[in-house]
């Protein structure tokens, strides 16, 4: 069978997306290691931090911020409410609608694990300068918008 030949532009691409692929999964496989010793999932992590950092959120915004689904984001909240990390309230000015927030457990466990994460972080990406992780923040954010 004869292959076709890829045009220069299409090479690149995929050559980029190649890079772009492994690149974030040896990042995300150091950045979350320290987790499993904690028993959480990533999406479970995402949940404590973005409650952390921004106080009770409504299942629909939690879902939007940490990438998953309304049906993914409900199993990952059942499963932090069963280790008693949150806590489902219902927002008085619309019952349909849960606020979700860090019980007094959720809370002291974020706070221990999110600093070794931060230094985790710095670590990963000291291989770059500031000026080129300022660069690197940019382009990631360009390709980004321009690809929603």
């Amino acid at each position: 069978m004869a292959t076709k030949l890829i045009p220069e532009q299409e090479k690149m691409a995929l050559n980029i997306y190649t890079q772009l692929m492994r690149s974030t999964n040896a990042v995300t496989e150091k950045m979350h290691s320290h987790l499993q010793a904690h028993q959480l999932t990533i999406s479970q992590f995402g949940v404590l931090e973005a409650i952390y950092h921004l106080g009770p959120l409504c299942q629909k915004d939690l879902g939007k911020k940490i990438l998953k689904t309304s049906g993914n984001i409900t199993l990952v909240i059942d499963n932090l409410e069963k280790r008693n990390l949150v806590v489902r309230e219902k927002d008085p000015e619309d019952r349909r609608r849960f606020t979700i927030t860090l019980t007094p457990n959720g809370f002291d466990l974020i706070e221990k694990i999110f600093p070794e994460h931060s230094k985790i972080a710095a670590s990963v990406f000291s291989v770059l300068d500031t000026k080129e992780q300022e660069r690197l923040g940019k382009l990631l954010k360009k390709l980004g918008l321009k690809n929603i």
